[in-house]
């Protein structure tokens, strides 16, 4: 398994994956039917969105329908000669500041239910931290839920360390969250 970058020779792939009911965005999974609308409509668009190292542009809608500002970031694909899965960096506009609140941490990733316990998603933090380093971030942030064992395992065996359990805010769904730290 490799990250590669999102380009339209794997956009099929992603597509597949998108129709088959996987989401990038476990916060709002009717988020496949939304990035199928995007790219059928501009993928040209689609990918400058998804891939965006300044911040800006569209906002982000969070569950509860309120838009926020895009921070500077991007995503990666997972790829195993198939689509498998989606792994996005995304830091603070201003270096050394803070993540808003509205951002639960600096790195995403899921893969595809067809992929899972495959190790793609400890390999694809792993392919990524030293890109987070060269970023100039110092360490990253990870969140998720209490009962997602099998992420808090990945975040562990790339050397996350549990920081605190927290209440997420009401417009992100609320509900208790870990908050891991991996530092670089």
């Amino acid at each position: 398994m490799e990250l590669v970058w999102p380009e339209p020779e794997y956009l099929r792939s992603y597509c597949d994956a998108l129709r088959r009911g996987w989401s990038p965005n476990n916060l709002r999974p009717q988020v496949a039917q939304e990035e199928l609308a995007a790219i059928q409509n501009n993928p040209d668009a689609y990918f400058q969105r998804i891939v965006n190292f300044e911040g800006g542009g569209a906002g982000v809608k969070l569950p509860d329908g309120t838009v926020v500002p895009r921070l500077p970031g991007y995503r990666k694909w997972l790829w195993d000669g198939e689509f498998c899965g989606s792994i996005q960096l995304r830091w603070p506009p201003l270096a050394g500041g803070a993540l808003p609140d509205y951002c639960l941490g600096h790195i995403g990733y899921s893969v595809v239910p067809w992929k899972q316990r495959r190790g793609y998603a400890t390999r694809a933090l792993a392919l990524l931290l030293p890109q987070a380093r060269h970023r100039g971030l110092l360490q990253v942030e990870i969140t998720t839920s209490p009962e997602n064992t099998a992420s808090q395992q990945v975040i562990l065996a790339n050397g996350g360390v549990l920081v605190e359990e927290f209440e997420k805010l009401a417009s992100l769904g609320g509900g208790r969250e870990l908050r891991f730290r991996i530092a670089l």
